[in-house]
């Protein structure tokens, strides 16, 4: 129920579509019955060898003579005679209703009915065909319109859920995965179509159908159908008990489906290790688990749903026993009660019996359809509520509703007294150690800051802080004595530009790529930007220029380009504060040299924060002080020269540019240690017998000739 009002919620402001859907499910459901008590007049003129025109005469002249005799009975009743008056005065309305429709018949039907017999089967069957046409024609037209009203809700929903994952914050989406996301805007999406598509046609128009033959039934003896409506009970609980089954089952279904997205997802994003370690055994096994996995779950959804169909008919047939049984013996026996029990209005003949059981038929195809219709219900509402669990959730990096005006940072940045932790996908609260711990650190405007640190120190969560990425568990960060959770992200993300080591680049143009650093800007601001981040000169050589397009990912450029085009995209934004998190960790040396003359340049008049877990001289000269984390807390800040005299985890991460010569390895004995730091350089020397040469990296920490000495 939960889910249909959600939907309906949906549904609301296409609600005159639904509407008249509902009216062409009305007019079929009218046709439909229409069509099938048309086999009275026909059962009479063919079998009973009797016209239409004496059959009304006959049911005036009996209505007549049953009104006069009901009401010759009430006038010898007394008043005290309360039930015995009231059933002879409901058997006069009875019958009064009898005369007043058939006098309707032949008043206003009859004159378009020949006297012919066989040209009064023509005209029967004419209006069949007719009736029939007419229902085929209202079909289509309610299959359009439920068709572009599910579209419509579905691209709603669709645009909704996105909109929502877009507004959450980076660790909720890192958390909920690609593959899972993308399972929840496609195939559950598409599931949940199927459901609102069988609601709008199907679930509205066959219990219609099977509402307007039972009512047509009860025209024709109310007694025999109310004792054939006996086996609804038990259908429903059918459909209520097989329904629970089928929606854990469907839930299951959808969630393996998101394993399977996953496994293909990664593997296809991996191709290039998967091929070079050998991988392809691992991952296939990956996707048969998933394959199989999905194959029980959806086993159980077939079992039941193979089930419904073949009952639904048993409890149909038994339906139809409990009519014909009686309504037989009533025939046979020109009879209209059966041991003191009365089931007619009067002896019952074999035309009125045979619209009955036709009647019925009518009925429980309806029902026999809902019965497939039922298991795509189910799956329709399990993938509602995997797309609502997403639509409905909340960012942990909420935007204030009442955001200050601030101007462009120009004073200072503060990370006052930040601790931050990661939360738990389960039970959405922090879990674990800290990931920074008692962070206090102020950078004042225009200067250049290196946040180093090894692999888990903080580096790159600390500086997620300041575009609110994340938000701390304690403490704030404030732009100018601001809070930055008092700025809009409009107001907050547009001082900011960011140049990340995975270069994410979009399936576009080149030209495009640098614009999406800044809408606004003009054409010559883009040139001047790609200029600026040297890009130009490659970008010259390609056949289309800047509009040419890089593939998903940028996949057609080397990363020293990609990284380029990153960092114009950055430099477009002309933001007052720069975020380079890694940023020449994954290109080659060239690049990397082009990557730090331009940043020379555009860190002026702007507060630039590095990210790096490796120094070299480049970057030395760049940068104004030095922040190390350890752990996530701040264990040293100062410049180089200060930190390489007091800091050892400091010394560990720097890189000095060391060569050692063949001749200088000759002169070191085996087993020494290096006097001075020499981290990740790559020195040539001999093996330890000495007969050949070879090249090995130092060990980081202390000097040592690893596997040399």
């Amino acid at each position: 129920m939960d889910q249909m009002i959600r939907l309906g919620s949906y549904l609301w402001p296409y609600r005159r579509r639904l509407f008249l859907s509902v009216v062409f499910a009305l007019l079929i459901s009218f046709l439909w019955s229409l069509n099938l008590s048309i086999t009275f007049p026909i059962v009479r003129v063919l079998f009973e060898n009797d016209s239409l025109h004496s059959y009304v005469d006959k049911e005036i002249d009996s209505a007549n003579q049953q009104i006069a005799t009901y009401t010759a009975n009430l006038d010898q009743m007394t008043e005290e005679q309360i039930e015995p008056r009231a059933r002879m005065q409901r058997k006069l309305t009875s019958a009064t209703q009898s005369l007043v429709l058939n006098k309707w018949i032949r008043s206003s039907v009859l004159p378009y009915v020949p006297e012919d017999k066989f040209r009064t089967i023509l005209c029967i069957l004419c209006l069949v065909i007719f009736a029939s046409t007419l229902k085929g024609v209202i079909v289509y037209l309610q299959e359009l319109l439920v068709g572009g009203l599910v579209q419509a809700t579905a691209n709603d929903i669709r645009r909704h859920t996105f909109e929502n994952i877009m507004r959450l914050d980076y660790q909720s989406v890192h958390e909920l995965g690609t593959a899972k996301l993308t399972s929840r805007l496609t195939n559950d999406v598409t599931e949940m179509s199927a459901g609102l598509h069988m609601f709008g046609a199907q679930l509205i128009r066959e219990p219609l159908k099977a509402i307007g033959c039972i009512v047509a039934a009860l025209m024709f003896n109310w007694r025999l159908t109310c004792i054939s409506i006996l086996v609804m009970p038990a259908i429903g609980y059918l459909f209520y008990r097989s329904g629970r089954t089928m929606r854990r089952a469907a839930k299951s279904t959808m969630e393996t489906m998101g394993s399977i997205y996953h496994t293909v997802s990664e593997t296809l994003d991996s191709t290039r290790v998967v091929i070079a370690f050998d991988g392809v055994d691992h991952h296939r096994k990956q996707m048969e688990a998933a394959n199989t996995e999905y194959y029980t779950n959806s086993m159980k959804m077939i079992r039941v749903s193979a089930m419904i169909r073949p009952v639904t008919e048993l409890l149909g047939i038994v339906a139809f026993t409990l009519v014909l049984i009686p309504g037989a013996y009533l025939v046979l026996n020109n009879t209209d009660e059966i041991a003191g029990v009365k089931l007619a209005s009067g002896p019952l003949g074999i035309a009125e019996l045979t619209t009955l059981y036709v009647l019925m038929a009518g009925s429980l195809d309806p029902i026999r359809k809902l019965s497939g219709v039922f298991p795509v219900l189910k799956r329709s509402f399990a993938a509602a509520e995997r797309v609502f669990s997403v639509t409905d959730q909340k960012s942990r990096v909420p935007e204030t509703a009442s955001p200050v005006n601030v101007n462009p940072h120009c004073r200072s940045i503060e990370f006052r007294n930040i601790s931050y932790r990661y939360h738990s996908e389960a039970s959405n609260a922090p879990s674990g150690q800290w990931t920074l711990n008692s962070i206090d650190l102020k950078i004042p405007f225009g200067e250049v800051v290196a946040i180093v640190g090894g692999n888990g120190s903080g580096k790159s969560t600390l500086i997620s802080l300041l575009p609110r990425l994340i938000d701390p568990d304690q403490g704030c960060v404030r732009i100018d004595d601001v809070d930055i959770r008092n700025m809009s992200f409009r107001q907050l993300r547009s001082q900011i530009g960011l140049v990340t080591q995975d270069t994410m680049l979009f399936d576009d143009t080149i030209y495009n790529n640098v614009l999406y650093g800044n809408p606004d800007a003009t054409p010559e601001e883009v040139e001047a930007a790609i200029r600026r981040a040297h890009a130009a000169d490659f970008i010259s050589l390609l056949p289309q220029g800047l509009s040419t397009r890089i593939g998903a990912k940028g996949q057609k450029l080397s990363g020293g380009q990609k990284q380029r085009i990153s960092l114009a995209r950055a430099i477009v934004r002309n933001p007052s504060i720069l975020i380079m998190d890694e940023a020449t960790s994954a290109i080659d040396a060239e690049s990397e040299a082009i990557i730090y003359e331009v940043m020379d340049e555009f860190a002026r008049d702007r507060t630039v924060f590095i990210i790096s877990h490796v120094i070299g001289q480049r970057f030395l000269d760049l940068v104004d002080r030095i922040v190390v984390l350890e752990r996530g807390q701040i264990v040293a800040n100062g410049t180089h020269a200060e930190l390489i005299r007091t800091c050892p985890e400091y010394s560990r991460l720097v890189q000095p540019d060391v060569t050692v010569s063949k001749a200088a390895w000759r002169s070191v004995p085996p087993g020494c240690w290096a006097s001075a730091p020499i981290a990740s350089t790559v020195c040539w020397g001999e093996n330890h017998d000495r007969s050949g040469m070879y090249g090995s990296p130092v060990d980081s920490q202390c000097g040592l000739f690893d596997g040399f000495g």
